[in-house]
């Protein structure tokens, strides 16, 4: 009878010990719910860097065979300083540049 209580005592030791592994360890259920979470995120970010991906691919290679397009690009980032052959490029200044320099001339006719 005391063998008995004994091997109980340590089946139930044993168990709450596994039990506590399976649930809180590092390779546990709680750790395992977290993995799977980053491994959603992962995985949606994949996707949205795939379809980011095959956009760039797809603007590289018509950069590559359009003219047209790749001369809007360059006129859109350079602001207007790529010119052809046959074209008069105008600067002016800037609208705060023009008016801090008409109100000091108004400033000095007083």
């Amino acid at each position: 009878m005391w063998g008995r209580r004994v091997l109980l005592g340590i089946s139930l030791v044993v168990n709450i010990v596994l039990a506590y592994r399976l649930i809180w360890s590092d390779q546990g259920l709680v750790a395992y719910r977290g993995l799977k979470e980053q491994h959603e995120y992962l995985e949606g970010r994949i996707k949205e860097l795939d379809v980011q991906n095959l956009a760039l691919s797809q603007e590289i290679r018509r950069i590559q065979s359009d003219k047209e397009y790749l001369e809007k690009i360059i006129r859109k980032r350079f602001n207007s300083l790529y010119v052809k052959d046959n074209e008069v490029l105008y600067i002016f200044p800037e609208v705060q540049e023009a008016t801090r320099l008409g109100a000091t001339a108004d400033e000095t006719k007083n």
